[in-house]
């Protein structure tokens, strides 16, 4: 429920469209990036001095979060910036990560979509 503020003039403030979800963005983009940065430094010290084996489970969980936390922040800080735009940017921003997303985890993807119009790859 959006309530209205009472500014000084006396004139009532408008509920701007989507601050609730904008905030939980912020806040999880704010940790996702704490996170990330951390798992960063983690590593490069850990490539220097080797403290973490590299069979070990966490060392798994912290190469896992460096492959893919960066396409969830930017995921996330993209959410929160088209939260307040039209419906068309929000589409347009969505089919952009759809694209990153697939071409991310299913790499022979492209050569699949040339193959099939009859085209060659780049």
């Amino acid at each position: 429920m959006a309530t209205r503020v009472v500014v000084e003039n006396g004139e009532k403030e408008k509920p701007t469209k989507g601050k609730g979800i904008e905030k939980l963005f912020d806040f999880l983009g704010e940790v996702l990036a704490l996170i990330t940065v951390i798992v960063y430094a983690v590593l490069i010290i850990n490539a220097n001095w080797s403290f973490i084996p590299a069979d070990h489970i966490i060392y798994t969980i912290f190469v896992a979060v460096k492959t893919y936390g960066l396409l969830a922040l930017l995921t996330i800080v993209g959410l929160e910036a088209v939260v307040k735009r039209n419906f068309v940017i929000k589409i347009v921003f969505l089919l952009l990560i759809a694209v990153v997303i697939v071409f991310q985890f299913f790499p022979g993807t492209w050569d699949s979509i040339t193959g099939a119009i009859g085209g060659g790859g780049f």
